[in-house]
């Protein structure tokens, strides 16, 4: 199940950035949202470039499942 809703929308990746930066809304404490903020820049600065679109749909996958992983970790405690 995907962190938030909208996840099946996710098509590009500025739709990627935008729903990773809310799901990051969501980490408790304001020192994860910003360390979570800053890795998905960094994500999104260094997969600018990717032009095969079977790739980038490989990294949303990766990305939303990931999201998913980190923010089910957090819950649980």
């Amino acid at each position: 199940m995907p962190p938030l809703p909208g996840a099946e929308m996710v098509q590009t990746p500025v739709h990627l950035y935008r729903y990773l930066l809310r799901c990051c809304k969501q980490l408790p404490s304001p020192a994860m949202q910003q360390h979570y903020r800053h890795a998905v820049r960094q994500g999104y600065n260094s997969h600018a470039d990717e032009e095969d679109p079977e790739r980038i749909r490989q990294i949303i996958q990766r990305a939303i499942e990931d999201a998913d992983w980190i923010l089910n970790k957090y819950k649980q405690k």
